[in-house]
């Protein structure tokens, strides 16, 4: 019962990491059943998914990018409408399993909820849970014990909802050899290419064909319209690193808070469990615990070789019942209050629990002790800043939206009362493409775009608003320099254009040629081109063949042989020989099994995404999507 999260299928594990927002340091959604105020932005089924709640998920799925990218992290892609959408497809999807857990009424037990908690990684000290680092991660996240813990029970109960359904994936030993089969069937086979370059000689394009390409794709060769731009932005970042917190702040805060700093009293100990799941079975469980518990009390020393031998507990009984050291809270209470009431070394009687019948062994204790204040001054300090960086800029962000806004002809105004620099961007373009939207830095924002290319920006040369980019983010631009759309001049391009209608055709060329070598070959005349080497290749073992190849190779026809296929493959046409095709005379049982097993992760995964589907089509689901927008400070 102590062991970890109830031996989770990887296949739940895999499907609830796709549908669950990161907390950061396990993981949980962002979700609190309607709590916050604010403007709906969705609604599934009687729920609603509030505007604070989408934030807040944003802002756990920003953090988790921070950490997982580090130095590669740009605050510009948590802007991507696509980022958002797929955050509130995750809330969606989690609330429809919320719903489907209510329905059926599905719980998760309080020490279910103790026993997974207690093996989180980040809450652990020297392999044991440490309530010092739970509350010191809590408070770091600006969460209460009773918040996180209700948000981890959630996880497990729907971890329960999806686990029966990933449990109904099944695939048979048939079907896996069958697989197997196909996968490490081996054809042998030459190739031969044949390159447009081979042509290139043969391509003659004329000047009015080129003219008639420039002429036919105009956009082609438009110079899109330009703006240059400088810009400020003021972050919560930016005024943390502003304030500064006096050291008598930090004492006068520890000394006030020197509860919160406790390292509570840790008891280790080793028990025996002797399980009864139902009433009819409590009598016999007794009987039996009451037997070993004579057998520990004549042989005291023995009691680690007795728990191996007598407990059911299978998460503690091969390590001689041992379940680390734990502190209040993290135990049943009638488990708990006998620990916490033993002597070192001493052994209790039966205890009865839910779980069944108990002897519990004390074997060590950790006395409660008060952090010091230098092992604490850092984090104190953190959280001083934190706060006081919050307060400012919550202070300063309809300040800095008035400054830009009144003070329209600069920037620097805003930069001096704000401290802030003057930023400057290179070349921005009118409705920019996806990839030059992510180049353009804190700019790839939609908003700020069309902000800068408004009349007012262009021709009035005065400061846009204040776009908040991200959560905690604004900024504010100001165009520079402006250059109108243009096409590009004919002689400027007439070389590009000549030399890619010439490379397409004598890719025409090429491809023509091998066709009809291809069906030259088919129809049986004599094969006189000079081949590649043999090469082997299986589905299973692709080495460095292209997948238009492999495909190409699998699809032939290999019933007589020498068998001829081609494709056009890496811009060459490529004609493949088969001269030989192979399948291993048995299937090795280790290879079989975890093909069974991959194939029943597909299978698992596919009735997941099924039954998801299902439950969007008896909910029903709206969005507002004008409230999906990044919104800007009034």
């Amino acid at each position: 019962m102590f062991d970890s999260v109830r031996n989770n299928k990887k296949i739940v594990q895999i499907f609830l990491a796709l549908i669950t927002l990161p907390f950061a340091f396990f993981g949980v959604d962002s979700y609190v059943r309607n709590v916050g105020a604010g403007s709906d932005l969705a609604s599934v089924g009687d729920t609603k998914i509030t505007i604070p709640q989408f934030e807040l998920a944003l802002r756990e799925h920003q953090d988790q990018l921070r950490q997982k990218l580090g130095a590669s992290f740009k605050l510009e892609m948590m802007n991507s409408p696509e980022v958002r959408q797929g955050v509130l497809e995750a809330l969606i999807d989690r609330r429809l399993l919320l719903l489907e857990v209510e329905k059926h009424r599905l719980l998760t037990s309080d020490n279910a909820l103790r026993e997974a908690i207690s093996k989180i990684p980040a809450l652990q000290e020297d392999g044991q849970f440490s309530m010092a680092r739970y509350e010191s991660a809590l408070r770091a996240q600006g969460m209460s014990q009773p918040m996180f813990e209700a948000r981890v029970r959630q996880d497990l109960t729907i971890q329960q909802l999806i686990g029966a359904v990933g449990d109904t994936a099944m695939v048979a030993d048939v079907q896996a050899q069958s697989l197997l089969r196909l996968q490490t069937e081996e054809r042998q086979f030459s190739e031969f290419r044949i390159a447009p370059e081979q042509f290139a000689d043969k391509v003659k394009v004329e000047t009015a064909t080129i003219q008639k390409y420039y002429e036919d794709n105009p956009t082609l060769f438009q110079l899109p319209e330009q703006v240059r731009a400088e810009f400020l932005v003021l972050s919560l970042d930016e005024m943390l690193a502003q304030v500064t917190v006096d050291e008598g702040e930090i004492k006068a805060w520890y000394e006030g808070h020197k509860d919160r700093y406790q390292q509570p009293e840790e008891r280790r100990a080793s028990h025996i469990l002797i399980t009864a799941d139902k009433e009819s079975e409590k009598a016999k469980a007794k009987a039996k615990a009451e037997s070993v518990l004579q057998e520990v009390q004549k042989s005291p020393a023995q009691f680690a070789e007795l728990a191996k031998k007598y407990s059911q507990d299978p998460g503690s009984a091969q390590k001689g019942g041992d379940l680390g050291y734990f502190g209040r809270g993290m135990m049943v209470k009638a488990f708990e209050d006998t620990v916490f009431k033993q002597k070192e070394g001493d052994i209790s009687g039966l205890v009865e629990s839910e779980f069944g019948y108990h002897i519990i062994k004390l074997t060590g204790i950790k006395p409660g002790t008060q952090r010091p204040f230098n092992t604490v001054r850092p984090e104190i300090e953190g959280e001083l800043k934190r706060q006081a960086a919050t307060r400012k800029f919550a202070e300063a962000a309809e300040a800095f939206n008035n400054m830009v806004y009144e003070q329209s002809d600069s920037l620097q105004p805003a930069a001096d009362k704000f401290k802030l620099k003057i930023q400057r961007s290179g070349w921005v373009t009118r409705n920019p493409d996806p990839k030059a939207m992510a180049a353009l830095g804190q700019l790839a924002n939609v908003k700020i775009v069309e902000a800068l290319f408004s009349d007012d920006a262009v021709k009035n040369k005065r400061n846009t608003e204040a776009v908040e980019i991200a959560p905690n983010t604004l900024l504010a631009a100001r165009v520079l320099d402006h250059v109108p759309a243009s096409k590009k001049p004919f002689e400027s391009v007439k070389a590009d254009i000549e030399k890619l209608l010439k490379s397409q055709e004598a890719a025409a060329m090429a491809r023509s040629s091998g066709e009809a070598k291809l069906a030259e070959l088919k129809n049986g005349d004599a094969d006189k081109l000079a081949w590649s080497l043999v090469r082997s290749v299986s589905r299973a073992q692709r080495s460095d063949i292209p997948v238009v190849a492999l495909q190409t190779l699998f699809k032939a026809d290999v019933q007589k042989l020498p068998s001829y296929v081609g494709a056009w493959v890496g811009g060459s046409y490529m004609l493949y020989k088969i001269v030989k095709v192979s399948q291993p005379d048995s299937v090795e049982v280790a290879k079989r099994q975890q093909l069974q097993r991959e194939y029943t992760t597909i299978v698992a995964q596919e009735d997941l995404s099924a039954f998801l589907v299902g439950l969007r089509s008896r909910y029903k689901i709206d969005i507002n999507k004008a409230a999906l927008e990044p919104k800007e400070r009034q």
